[in-house]
């Protein structure tokens, strides 16, 4: 079983950054396609960005584009999701997933993943 296990939230302020990490265990990380997705109180889950198995491409949502950038080292099993120029729209909780056999966009922008961490909580406020 795949274990996934977020950190690096908090709270930050509007213009603020934030870096995301993942960690993934159990398993050799170069064989998955990692995502991260968000999900605030009433909205539906929301596939941010996601990376190929060997990190050379990316997808991420238009609402994000140009400000977060995810990132992966396979030698440390981590992903990272790096946060810039956070808006308060940002404010949700964060997960990182983990699946086979997909492409980037199919993962963000229908299925999700087999894995999932628990979550961190980001929050932007003044």
């Amino acid at each position: 079983q795949l274990q996934l296990v977020e950190s690096g939230g908090g709270l930050a302020q509007p213009g603020g950054s934030l870096r995301l990490s993942c960690v993934v265990s159990r398993f050799t990380l170069n064989v998955y396609t990692i995502g991260w997705f968000r999900q605030a109180p009433g909205k539906e889950r929301e596939g941010v960005s996601c990376i190929s198995s060997s990190g050379g491409s990316t997808y991420s949502a238009d609402s994000v584009k140009g400000r977060f950038t995810i990132s992966r080292d396979n030698a440390k099993n981590t992903v990272y999701l790096q946060m810039n120029s956070l808006k308060p729209e940002d404010t949700a909780v964060y997960y990182c997933a983990a699946r086979r056999f997909t492409t980037i966009q199919a993962m963000c922008q229908m299925t999700g993943g087999d894995y999932w961490g628990q979550g961190t909580q980001v929050t932007v406020s003044s």
